[in-house]
Order: C-alpha cells, then sequence, then structure tokens
C-alpha cells in the first residue's frame, strides 16, 4: 500500500473538523468553551502507543465504527479531572458513569459527523462502552499488535477550567485504505502547496513504519549523547512520527520560556530540527557539563555548552536516517534560541510552509534523571524529499 501524503492531510482535515465540532457539542452541553489544541496523526507501533500512554489513568467511553468508516473511536480524559468534568454536567458526582456516556456519545457523534459527510455513507456507531483504564487499555483491544497502526489524535482544551479531551480514532483498512492511497478525491482537496503534480507525494507503507523506527532510534541515540556529555542518566520518554498541520506545531511547543539549538539540514531530506529545553532545564543541564559555575544561567558559557551539545546530538540523530535511506544528510552549525516557545518554532515552520501545509513532525521528549530536566526533539523534514528517499528504500 503507498500512502499519499496529500491524501492523508485530507483526511487529518476531516478530523480537525470533526473535533472542533465534537468541541462545540462538548461547550453546549457543558457551558464551558472549548478549542480544539492539535489534531495530527501519527504511523504508531504497538510498543509505541503502550509508550505514549504509560502512567496515564484514563475515564472516558470507546464506540466502534461500521460503514462508511470501520474502526474504533474514543473519547478520553484524565483521571484526575473526573471532579472538574462532573461539575459541569447534569446529574453531577450521582451520574458519573451515565454522564460521562452521553458526554462521549455526544462529542463522538460530532466528530464523525464530519467524516460522514464526506464519503456520503453513514457510519454506525456501536452504543457506547464507559471505561476506567490504566496507559493504553485506553484504546481497543488489537491495537498494540502488528507492525503499526494509524491513530488520529485530537486534543480539546478548557479555556477556562483545567480540563483536557483527548479524542483517538483507529481506522481498520478497508474504506480508509481507499482515502490514503491518493486514487480519490481527497488527495485533491488536501489544499497542499501545489507542485504541478510533478513530484510524488506518495510513499510506501512499509517504508513509513520503517522511518517512524528511524525516528526513535535516532531520539535513543541522542539521548545516549545526552548522558555520556553530562554523566547523568538520560531516557526517552516518547518518540514518535506524525503528521500534522505545520500550522499547529508552534502551539504544541507553547508559550513558555525555551532554550536550545535550531539546525538547518541539507541533503535529502532536507528540513529543520530544533533541540529545546524548558527554561530551567537547559540552565541545569549547562550548569552539570561545565567545569566550574557558570557566568549566568544562561550566558555565553552556558550557550556554548548547548551549541556542543545539540552538534551531538543531532548528528546521532540523522546519521541513522542517513545509512538506512542511502542519502547524505548534513546540518548547519548550531543556532542558540532562547525565547518562548512557540516563538523558537515558528521561523523554521514558516519556511516550510512555503512548500507545504502538513508534514511529518518527529517529537522526542528526553528526560534527564537527577536534574528533572526534560528536552523536546522537533524534527521537520521536507515532505517531497522524504518521500522520494522513502520511495527508493521500499524498491531496495
Amino acid at each position: 500500500m503507498r500512502v499519499d501524503v496529500r491524501a492523508l492531510g485530507a483526511c487529518n482535515r476531516l478530523a480537525e473538523r470533526g473535533a472542533k465540532q465534537a468541541a462545540g457539542a462538548l461547550s453546549d452541553l457543558t457551558g464551558t468553551d472549548l478549542a480544539v489544541e492539535v489534531t495530527g496523526a501519527s504511523v504508531a507501533s504497538g510498543e509505541d502507543l503502550a509508550e505514549l500512554f504509560a502512567g496515564r489513568e484514563s475515564i472516558g467511553v470507546s464506540v466502534g465504527l461500521r460503514g462508511g468508516l470501520d474502526g474504533e473511536a474514543v473519547l478520553a480524559f484524565d483521571a484526575v479531572n473526573a471532579d472538574a468534568l462532573l461539575s459541569l454536567l447534569p446529574g453531577g458526582q450521582s451520574m458519573e458513569r451515565s454522564a460521562v456516556t452521553e458526554v462521549g456519545n455526544i462529542a463522538l457523534g460530532g466528530f464523525l459527523d464530519g467524516w460522514a459527510n464526506y464519503l456520503g455513507k453513514a457510519i454506525d456507531m456501536s452504543p457506547p462502552r464507559y471505561f476506567e483504564a490504566d496507559g493504553a487499555a485506553v484504546l481497543p483491544d488489537g491495537a498494540l499488535a502488528g507492525d503499526g497502526v494509524f491513530l488520529f489524535e485530537s486534543r480539546l482544551d478548557a479555556t477556562t477550567t483545567d480540563l483536557d479531551f483527548s479524542i483517538y480514532m483507529l481506522p481498520d483498512s478497508g474504506p480508509f485504505r481507499d482515502l490514503i492511497v491518493g486514487k480519490t478525491a481527497p488527495a485533491a482537496a488536501a489544499g497542499g502547496a501545489a507542485d504541478g503534480g510533478t513530484t510524488s507525494t506518495a510513499v510506501p507503507y512499509e517504508s513509513l513504519s520503517t522511518f517512524s523506527s528511524l525516528a526513535k532510534q535516532g531520539s535513543a541515540n541522542a539521548a545516549d549523547n545526552i548522558a555520556m556529555m553530562t554523566g547523568l542518566e538520560t531516557s526517552v520518554d516518547v518518540s514518535r512520527l506524525r503528521f500534522v498541520p505545520l500550522a499547529d506545531v508552534p502551539a504544541e511547543v507553547g508559550t513558555d520560556p525555551h532554550a536550545g539549538t535550531v539546525f538547518e539540514l541539507q541533503g535529502e531530506p532536507s528540513g529543520y530540527l530544533a533541540i529545546l529545553f524548558e527554561e530551567s532545564s537547559a540552565a541545569a543541564v549547562a550548569d552539570a557539563m561545565l567545569p566550574m559555575d557558570p557566568d549566568e544561567p544562561l550566558g555565553d558559557m552556558a550557550q556554548n555548552a548547548l551549541c556542543e551539545l545539540g552538534n551531538v546530538m543531532t548528528s546521532g540523530f540523522i546519521d541513522g536516517w542517513a545509512n538506512v535511506l542511502g542519502t547524505s544528510i548534513t546540518h548547519s552549525p548550531p543556532e542558540f534560541v532562547h525565547d518562548i516557545g512557540a516563538s523558537t518554532i515558528s521561523p523554521l515552520v514558516a519556511k516550510l510552509s512555503e512548500r507545504q501545509d502538513y508534514g511529518f513532525v518527529i517529537d522526542t521528549a528526553i528526560r534527564t534523571e537527577g536534574i528533572q530536566a526534560r528536552c523536546d526533539v522537533y524534527a521537520l523534514p521536507d515532505e517531497r524529499e522524504l518521500a522520494r528517499a522513502l520511495d527508493r528504500l521500499s524498491e531496495s
């Protein structure tokens, strides 16, 4: 199966539209405004999903899908926020199970209406099933089996209270396969930057899964390099390949101050890579690398240390890509950045957005023990160059 990234972009647009409809339905029900924070599609293995959901306790509702689209959809929120949700619902604490079930039924119905309208086919929902789940048990049976699945994920943020919802949809093959192979209308509806039809954006699914594994290995290499240079035990919390609207990426990074390094990648694929620490984490990591106390928390000495670290991490991250894809990938000297997180990533997104509306984003959370430092790595490859490299990989 060949996945056309423009067709996948159209499907992602449908998921985003559905999430907005779900947010509207939940706003009417709860009396609080909800906004769609981000919607993206991941190509994830069972191991990836287990890591992604590790440590979470969720409450929510799941429904089975049949007809125009087969699979399962889930509405979930953190169990610690149960009281906040129930306080907004008719019936309150005494109606926990039935109230949450009704919330899920309304929200998921709104989410799926957009898909059904686009497909021109009814999507039948099974009766909603209430659940309380630990970790990846929030997902349907069988999601953790096999080499990989598509996971559509939308996060809804309540603007006036500490309450976030997530909607997950795991489509089965069949009708969904027809949507993403690029032979039907979604390819033309994606709305991406035009290239005159001269450049294919279809990639073999197996190669996409391989690249997802490469991203994971690159993250592990980067974590090893942090451990080597700081002497601190370091681990990768999450690493996955997601397909998202580029315009959503800055909002994901957020408005907290970050410091780190940015690189431009040359070769195939070209693109950008940003290594961002929360401000306090950046200062702590730099301090661990320096033989003496720095002149100031993020002064010249600390900046030089972080640039050196970024150089080594970036090489470890992309070397595996070049080896497996059979290409040459180099990177620019590090550019130190210290600003609001969204402001550090926005210029990179703006440059890529001249050529594409969506992109494959590799986001990695690396945690350093002892000083509680967290590092987020955002890799933004050019989609057409990545498609060409993955196409060649499938033929080798």
